[in-house]
């Protein structure tokens, strides 16, 4: 028997999960719940993984991986991989990939479960680098990690700002390609035309804010002309 505020923190990240790809941050569950400090969530994070409904994933901050849900949650095991799984769940898996080149946001469907995208490069998730703009070669990913009808395309990550969000050096993030976001997205920002970063946007007045998942670096706060919204996190893929 879980507690109302397991229950709520459970569908909290389950919710999380299924819109953006990845886990919230705990200083996001704990807005979420209303508590004071992350040591709750904690306590909270602890008793659902004692009782087998999340578990923590190695080599990885703060990651979590949802395993089953109660009765009152529908009751369905959200293993990846299997058919309780979220169509729209966060599922890293690793796909090769040796077919011809396309254009730049340029989609083709390889089969009924994949869908090719072009790899744009490399973003930062760190300090922002130089913005990409060549596809370097195409990579398919699995056809629910895609929303509607968008262009999608592919970045691989270099830095380890974004780290508890669950996003590491080294892993390819699917972007939806979109103009515009609300507070919370993970997003593609181009900062003053030249760079480009991966992080979470906040917007305060007349200034946005991209917030790192890292506490070794810091918020950065810009006037909102100085950031385009280049693209939201939709899904993530990673080697091991």
């Amino acid at each position: 028997m879980l507690t109302k505020k397991q229950i709520e923190l459970l569908d909290f990240i389950q919710k999380r999960m299924a819109r953006d790809g990845v886990p919230p941050s705990f200083d996001e569950m704990k807005d979420a719940l209303d508590l004071r400090s992350k040591s709750g969530i904690h306590r909270l994070v602890t008793a659902l993984e004692e009782r087998g409904f999340i578990r923590r994933l190695p080599h990885r901050a703060r990651a979590l991986e949802i395993i089953r849900l109660p009765d009152s949650m529908g009751g369905a095991a959200a293993i990846p991989g299997t058919a309780a799984e979220p169509a729209s769940g966060f599922s890293p898996r690793v796909i090769s990939n040796d077919r011809p080149a396309m254009p730049r946001g340029a989609m083709a469907v390889v089969d009924s479960a994949a869908v090719e995208l072009p790899l744009m490069g490399r973003i930062a998730a760190g300090v922002p680098i130089e913005a990409i703009s060549e596809v370097s070669h195409h990579i398919s990913v699995p056809g629910t990690m895609l929303n509607g009808r968008e262009n999608h395309y592919a970045l691989e990550v270099r830095g380890d700002s974004m780290i508890e969000a669950g996003i590491n050096d080294g892993d390819v993030v699917v972007i939806r390609e979109q103009t515009t976001a609300e507070n919370g997205d993970i997003i593609v920002a181009l900062v003053e035309g030249h760079e480009a970063t991966l992080k979470r946007y906040r917007r305060r007045g007349a200034m946005i804010a991209l917030e790192a998942a890292n506490p070794a670096y810091e918020t950065r706060i810009l006037p909102e002309e100085s950031v385009r919204v280049q693209g939201r996190l939709v899904g993530l893929i990673r080697s091991y």
